[in-house]
């Protein structure tokens, strides 16, 4: 009977949610071990809440999570820390449950942000159409994922060829960091389809975000934004950046 956790992402990062500890090292560094890259402190490997070795897939991965940890204060912060919280993400969630990830992010497909438009008002209509049209485009001609428009909230059945298109585009991830940076990709903006767009190069990191946010920062723009909200936007940005950062240590 498998007893994982249906979302292995927010199960890991669980971990990571006490209160802020002090400083216990003076120096955090990156040593070559068996398997990839450790992250040091004052020269001895890191571990991961579930007491696994902190060990990355690369060497510019690992510097960017020591420089997280090298910049902590004299308290360290884990909300501070989105790269580190991905990494142990990774290993303590997603490396055992890899296919139930996989299929989680596919899920997505089945209700995309950018197939659901706006009703009105016009401007917004043009926004969306203007910012979401040329990624489905592209799923189409680079994925073979032909996904269907919506007006409305009122869910719509996508083709099962386009789900499986889909499916397939993901089967090309076998990293749990690179799974584990889809996943927080997908599940911030909604949408499975910016993500791979990112993950593929057609798409940068800001590029994404700004689409995934159309509709918000035209409310924005029509309202105003409070401050509580910009602080919550700020940090889904921090986390979707560092996604941005491990999938392109991969790519690199």
């Amino acid at each position: 009977m498998n007893d994982a956790p249906r979302d292995p992402m927010r199960a890991a990062q669980a971990a990571m949610r006490p209160a802020a500890v002090k400083r216990f090292f003076r120096e955090a560094s990156v040593g070559e071990v068996e398997g990839g890259f450790a992250l040091l402190l004052d020269g001895r490997r890191a571990r991961t809440p579930a007491r696994k070795p902190l060990v990355l897939p690369s060497r510019a991965l690992a510097e960017l999570v020591a420089a997280e940890w090298a910049g902590q204060g004299e308290t360290i912060e884990p909300a501070k820390m989105p790269l580190t919280r991905l990494a142990n993400s990774a290993l303590d969630g997603v490396a055992r449950t890899l296919a139930e990830t996989r299929a989680e992010i596919a899920g997505y497909a089945a209700a995309d942000l950018l197939c659901y438009r706006a009703a009105a008002p016009e401007a917004l209509i043009a926004a969306e159409a203007v910012a979401f049209d040329p990624v489905l485009a592209w799923a189409g001609e680079a994925l073979g994922a032909k996904l269907l428009v919506a007006e409305g909230v009122v869910h719509l059945r996508q083709p099962e060829g386009a789900i499986q298109a889909v499916r397939a585009a993901l089967d090309a991830f076998h990293s749990p960091f690179a799974l584990a940076a889809l996943h927080v990709m997908t599940s911030l903006t909604g949408s499975v389809l910016l993500a791979l767009a990112v993950a593929r190069g057609r798409s940068s990191a800001e590029e994404a975000w700004r689409i995934a946010h159309v509709a918000e920062d035209f409310q924005i723009a029509q309202w105003g934004e409070d401050a509580e909200a910009e602080a919550r936007r700020a940090a889904r940005r921090r986390d979707f950046e560092a996604a941005a950062q491990v999938i392109a240590a991969r790519r690199g």
